[in-house]
This record gives structure tokens, C-alpha cells and sequence, in this order.
């Protein structure tokens, strides 16, 4: 905090002006932070959303995988089964 000068100590108008000078200073410092705060609060918010969709894409090529090594399992499957129990 800043510290009480002489002038103030001896002036009633002078400190009321200088507080209120020290007031909007802070004021102007509060809005600064709260700014900043809301552009982190942005970024946080687009960093979860492409966490999300690159966890969905992932989740997407799994089962793609999956699906397509069942497909290939079944088609070995019966092919395996109409070579030899069909012939």
C-alpha cells in the first residue's frame, strides 16, 4: 500500500483526493487481471474442447480398427470353414 504522505496528514481534501486516485489505479489493475483471467479462461476452454475431439477421433480409430480386424478374423473364418469341412 502506498503510505500516507504530509500533505495528507495535514489536508483532509488532499488525502480524499489522493485515495480516490489509489482507488481508481486499483480499479484499473482489478479490470487488467480480470481480463486476463477471462482470455486464460478461453484458451482453457478451446484447449478442453480439442482434447475432447482428439479423444473422440481416437476413440473413432479404435473402433475402426476393431471392426476391421473382426472382419478379417471372420472372413479367415469361413474361408477356413469352407475349405475344409466343405470339401
Amino acid at each position: 500500500m502506498a503510505e500516507t504522505t504530509d500533505i495528507e496528514k495535514k489536508s483532509l481534501e488532499a488525502h480524499v483526493e489522493l485515495c480516490a486516485e489509489r482507488y481508481n489505479q486499483l480499479e484499473q489493475r482489478l479490470d487488467h487481471v480480470d481480463a486476463r483471467i477471462s482470455s486464460l479462461n478461453d484458451i482453457v476452454r478451446e484447449v478442453h474442447d480439442m482434447m475432447q475431439k482428439m479423444s473422440e477421433k481416437r476413440n473413432d480409430q479404435i473402433i475402426s480398427w476393431g471392426l476391421g480386424i473382426i472382419g478379417a478374423l471372420t472372413a479367415t473364418t469361413v474361408y477356413l470353414v469352407t475349405q475344409y469341412v466343405f470339401k
